[in-house]
């Protein structure tokens, strides 16, 4: 189906939550008659049923029945499963199949650049957006990062610039979406309960951010990331590759401490990476990979050093909270897969207590074993997951087990000492004990305010 066919046209949209509502809003404003159907009961959907009645869009709650199916096109948000009952039989119906993302991309007239990898997206994509504010470029920040695209996409001018944070998720079902500029950040395991355990399939979802991009295009990728670097050659654009060590004909790199850029035959030094207050080896990767997004937007050299010697990070990524007694306490709870967690622990020198565990998603921690016996005290198991991460851990560190988050860091607080650092960094998806992962920092960040 194209933008030309909506015009009457049945569609559904499977999920109520924000991208669901963007698309479904969308859909309707282009003249097609959509359903949005949700399996959540009517008590957990009053505002998102008063906000789509009020747009003329129908809603079924708690399931999904046959008038799902009655459509010439079905619409997906992120949060649906490829393997969810529903879409099987979407599938065995022959009913086309799109995600948010490729949905509201027919419609956006501006450039887009889409940044996605297991780890770094949402940190990339807002210093992206806080490089172009910088420079007084009009731009705005939207998809994975909490606005969905499809609701801000029509009110975009042309001579602004999309920054897109895109998931594996929204990129499964897209099939003509085509950023001028695609960035991929690393491919790590995760998610593989949704990949079937398969890292093959992961990657090839990843891929789809660059598969519709021409020669005139341009791609950046960590050349230093074994997948990223294997699919890279796939690609039939321009590629830019950025790498913590070894030059580049034309992309990025450091040396001597300082963050290079080699592009259109000049040679800039961007940074010394000590200036920059956002800290660790990964954010040292993301600023590489917006800087180089950044050159080719038109930004300068001595913008960028602003930007990047004032930008803190996000929130939920390895923020501080605060210091009690001699103790630090981080929230990094946009932790969901055992990489960014060893991200975390090569951040910080101090002992660390960690928080660890929610609803895991077929992760494998032997990977960061040997890193928390060097930098770990002591292991406090949460969530679901809290008996899989005990049995993992506790023949290299002290684990204990907790049945709350208020207990979590209540117990944390009285194992620490004076030069200690309390971390949660959780390594799974938080719908265990809470709403997103949002909630879930913002629980603990209220935990350790009151302490």
């Amino acid at each position: 189906m194209n933008v030309h066919q909506l015009e009457n046209s049945r569609v559904t949209v499977i999920g109520a939550a924000r991208s669901g509502i963007g698309v479904a809003k969308l859909l309707r404003l282009k003249g097609a008659r959509v359903l949005v159907s949700d399996q959540r009961p009517d008590d957990q959907l009053h505002e998102a049923a008063a906000d789509l009645m009020a747009a003329g869009i129908s809603l079924e709650t708690s399931g999904h029945s046959d008038r799902v199916f009655d459509a010439s096109l079905i619409v997906l948000s992120p949060g649906v499963p490829s393997d969810a009952p529903v879409v099987r039989e979407a599938i065995r119906r022959t009913i086309p199949l799109v995600s948010e993302l490729e949905v509201a991309g027919w419609f956006c007239k501006a450039p887009m650049i889409a940044v996605t990898g297991s780890n770094g997206k949402t940190t990339t994509t807002t210093l992206i957006g806080r490089i172009l504010g910088d420079a007084k470029k009009k731009h705005v920040v939207a998809g994975n990062i909490g606005t969905a695209f499809s609701s801000v996409v029509l009110d975009m001018a042309q001579e602004e610039i999309a920054v897109l944070e895109v998931s594996s998720f929204q990129l499964d079902y897209c099939e003509t979406f085509h950023p001028g500029i695609s960035v991929l950040l690393n491919i790590t395991e995760d998610h593989m309960d949704r990949y079937q355990h398969s890292m093959e399939r992961y990657a090839a979802s990843k891929a789809k951010v660059f598969m519709n991009q021409e020669t005139n295009d341009t791609m950046i990728y960590c050349s230093d990331d074994p997948w990223a670097a294997r699919i890279a050659p796939e690609a039939r654009c321009k590629k830019l590759p950025f790498s913590y060590t070894n030059p580049q004909p034309e992309g990025a790199w450091v040396q001597n401490g300082v963050i290079q850029v080699r592009l259109r035959g000049q040679h800039h030094e961007v940074i010394p990476i000590d200036q920059m207050t956002i800290r660790g080896i990964h954010s040292v990767f993301n600023a590489m990979a917006a800087i180089l997004a950044g050159f080719l937007l038109g930004v300068g050299p001595a913008s960028l050093r602003a930007t990047l010697r004032n930008f803190k990070g996000v929130e939920h990524r390895l923020e501080f909270v605060r210091e009690l007694k001699g103790v630090q306490y981080y929230n990094d709870s946009k932790a969901t897969n055992v990489d960014s967690v060893r991200y975390a622990l090569q951040a910080f020198t101090n002992p660390i207590i960690l928080l660890l565990g929610g609803r895991d998603k077929g992760n494998d921690y032997s990977v960061i074993k040997s890193l928390v016996q060097k930098r770990v005290k002591t292991v406090i198991a949460i969530g679901e997951s809290a008996q899989k991460i005990e049995a993992s851990f506790r023949d290299v560190v002290p684990v204990s087990r907790v049945s709350s988050m208020d207990e979590a860091v209540s117990s944390a607080s009285h194992l620490a000492e004076a030069g200690d650092l309390v971390l949660l960094s959780p390594a799974c998806a938080s719908f265990d004990w809470f709403t997103n992962y949002e909630h879930r920092g913002m629980v603990f960040k209220e935990l350790v305010n009151h302490l």
